[in-house]
């Protein structure tokens, strides 16, 4: 199969679940016993995978019941004993050709309930627009549930059956760098098993009428900033204190942002083509069991920040930046990287 004819496929399989959805006033009068791809979907999305403490056995139980109704073979895999790896198998008529991976993450990112207009694992689809509330219903349990819907679709409407095998990986670990899901896996027996010659995962959004096709990421970086000053009296007033050096930090982080969003605005480059850099917390201050004291100039503070940078951006030079411009040494800062990509490199080819 060529190249083309298999992005044909491709587009093919994850189009028909959303051609054959059933239309808004009809999936409202739908009774409770009935099962759709809406239905479905809010069953998955209801299970609370959320960090920091994710259920992955109810995600991975449902997901094996639903494999079953689709003749898929399923195989668990253990690389972390609380951090469970779903491998599903749709056999294809030749098997000495490379097969396909479709990825997607189990995990999602937390939630605060009294900031959701509805609970945020109810997954409570309005009935006048049709949108479902869930944490993870875009991040990427959707993902994970077009996958098995466009199978169920090429299956009972086309008796499609494909000629390279399909692997479906359902994996842990995803939000909080995949060390124990993703990586674990690539660098299994299992993995190398797979005979693998194409791989798709999550992208970007398409909030148009367009698909857009991504053929690599951003890379995140989480980054601590850390300040040290002298500490003094809060009626004091002098130059250097720790809570002064870290707000020129963020500051100047700032306007970078500012700049990478710029170019957003002005259509001139992508989400996906930019630096974001996104500031998480801020902890600075002597705590008391009211509050903070008032009157006393800490001589620590630091700030988290979440950033992700595209596949054309040289990281040494990202970490110089940080080094040189952001918290230099030279105002008493230090910084912090974790969740590297360099220790998550791994690569990959081969010949579809």
């Amino acid at each position: 199969m060529s190249t083309h004819r298999l992005l044909q496929a491709l587009f093919l399989l994850f189009s028909l679940p959303l051609l054959s959805a059933t239309p808004h006033h009809q999936q409202d009068q739908e009774t409770t016993t009935t099962t759709t791809p809406i239905t479905r979907f809010q069953q998955y999305l209801r299970i609370n995978t959320a960090h920091p403490n994710p259920d992955y056995s109810s995600a991975i139980s449902f997901l094996q019941s639903q494999s079953q109704l689709l003749n898929l073979t399923a195989h668990l895999l253990h690389f972390s004993p609380s951090k469970p790896l779903l491998l599903l198998t749709w056999p294809g008529s030749n098997p000495s050709l490379p097969s396909i991976l479709l990825n997607s993450h189990l995990d999602s990112v937390p939630a605060e309930p009294s900031k959701w207009l509805h609970p945020p694992f109810s997954a409570l689809r309005d009935p006048s627009s049709g949108h479902i509330y869930a944490r993870g219903a875009q991040d990427d349990k959707c993902i994970g549930l077009q996958y098995l819907e466009a199978i169920r679709v090429l299956q009972s409407q086309f008796n499609y059956k494909p000629t390279r095998t399909i692997h479906i990986s359902y994996v842990p670990d995803e939000e909080v760098g995949g060390f124990d899901g993703m990586m674990a896996f690539v660098r299994s027996k299992e993995f190398e098993g797979l005979h693998l010659g194409f791989v798709l995962d999550e992208g970007q959004a398409s909030v148009g009428d367009e698909y857009r096709v991504f053929y690599a990421d951003r890379s995140p970086w989480h980054v601590v900033v850390r300040a040290t000053g002298t500490p003094g009296h809060g009626s004091s007033l002098f130059d250097g204190g720790a809570v002064e050096n870290l707000m020129r930090s963020v500051e100047v982080m700032s306007r970078f942002r500012e700049n990478q969003l710029d170019l957003v605005k002005a259509g001139l480059a992508g989400y996906s083509d930019v630096v974001s850099v996104n500031p998480v917390y801020l902890k600075a201050g002597i705590p008391t069991p009211d509050g903070f004291v008032m009157n006393m100039q800490p001589s620590e503070a630091e700030a988290g920040f979440d950033i992700r940078f595209s596949p054309t951006t040289d990281p040494d030079l990202l970490k110089k930046k940080i080094a040189d411009e952001w918290a230099p040494a030279s105002r008493n800062m230090s910084f912090e990287v974790s969740n590297c990509p360099s220790a998550l490199s791994l690569a990959f080819t081969a010949n579809i």
